[in-house]
């Protein structure tokens, strides 16, 4: 065969799969589905593939991030138009903002506790004094300059006195302290055990409460009965440990928050659902609305973090510092408004009855959500 039919027949099978030879009319076959690319080629283009197919981070990210965090509900009315592969889906894009958010908390805060946080430090006398030995040289010093002005000269002797007499009781005070601070040292570790017994019984006091209160039924099996019984004395005999670490319980915490959360995703739409049935809508458009305002959460707790670094290192500048207080401060504002506007836009309804639905929404879901954060916290001790 000569060069020019071999380089054409090569041309030809490079169009067909390589697996059903159909012709290929794209990067898949439609006919049996496999991809033309495979695992044998550069080591770059996977690497690309990687970082496309688990972080979406390619031409839609840049036009997903800043749509979700400044336009609410943008993301979503693009989706129910049928716009959608232009962004980020609202799965992928909620699962990477949930756990990196809560990566760098992990890593941006530091939970270890001082239990003995009052600093020992003694007062210097004389320098306390110094002001009132400055006050009454001056007042010394007038009366030698109106040494004629009798009046004035009693006026400045009373005055004097009283000084002189505050200076006093003001060193007797101040010995007093210092002599109290020195003896408050030798009870500083008597003073951090006990504030140490004291946390850990809470603790303790409210893993048996949640014990009695939501895991004791009955009609469970007598194998989940017994897990959930070693569970929690996992947890009893880890809390100790959290009162020497509490780093150790923040990892388990906040590498656990992800989970919850997704498990309370299917509630949240089930309560979108619930409030708006009237509307006719399906319960996975309410799953999209649910998982676009909780991404939109998430990428607020990491700029928060990412705010709250700037300040960290650069809190040597006043300036610097208080612009990015002021930045927290907006954030926290914007978050409540942004939900707000995003489910006046989604749902399409006078703005009284949505703020009606938008407060019962939030009540109910925070109540939801703080039963979640205890088990979580349980689940969290006991898993140490």
């Amino acid at each position: 065969m000569s060069s020019t039919a071999f380089a054409n027949h090569t041309a030809q099978k490079s169009n067909r799969c390589a697996n059903c030879e159909t012709e290929l009319l794209g990067p898949h076959c439609y006919a049996c589905g496999q991809p033309v690319k495979g695992m044998v080629r550069h080591f770059s283009s996977i690497i690309g593939d990687f970082f496309d197919t688990l972080l979406a981070f390619d031409s839609r990210t840049w036009k997903t991030v800043p749509s979700l965090f400044f336009r609410p509900g943008f993301l979503t009315a693009e989706y129910f138009s049928g716009r959608r592969v232009r962004y980020v889906s609202p799965v992928r894009l909620f699962i990477f903002l949930c756990v990196t958010s809560f990566f760098v908390t992990q890593i941006n805060i530091d939970w270890a506790i001082n239990f003995n946080n009052t600093e020992v430090v003694a007062v210097d006398v004389e320098s306390a004094g110094k002001g009132y030995d400055d006050a009454v040289d001056n007042i010394r010093k007038l009366k030698q300059e109106h040494a004629n002005d009798n009046i004035l000269v009693v006026n400045l002797e009373k005055l004097e006195s009283e000084l002189v007499k505050e200076q006093v009781e003001l060193k007797t005070d101040l010995n007093q302290l210092n002599n109290n601070l020195s003896g408050s040292k030798g009870d500083s570790v008597d003073s951090e055990n006990f504030t140490k017994d004291k946390i850990a019984s809470g603790l303790n006091e409210t893993i048996t409460e949640l014990d009695r209160e939501f895991l004791q039924v009955k009609w469970l099996p007598d194998s989940v009965e017994e897990w959930i019984n070693k569970k929690v004395d996992s947890a009893h005999k880890n809390v100790e440990r959290v009162t020497e670490d509490p780093n150790r319980f923040k990892k388990a915490f906040l590498g656990a928050l992800p989970s919850t959360l997704i498990i309370m995703l299917p509630f949240f739409a089930m309560m979108l659902w619930m409030l708006y049935i009237f509307k006719r809508r399906l319960y996975m458009e309410h799953l999209i609305v649910a998982l676009h305002s909780h991404a939109f959460i998430c990428l607020s707790i990491l700029v928060a973090n990412l705010l709250y670094s700037v300040g960290e290192q650069l809190a040597g500048y006043s300036a610097i510092t208080s612009f990015v207080d002021g930045l927290l401060i907006i954030l926290i504002i914007w978050v409540p408004i942004y939900l707000f506007f995003m489910q006046k836009r989604v749902y399409r309804q006078g703005w009284l009855i949505t703020l009606c639905k938008y407060s019962f929404l939030g009540l109910a879901y925070l109540s939801l959500l703080s039963v979640g954060a205890v088990l979580t916290v349980l689940w969290s001790l006991a898993e140490l």
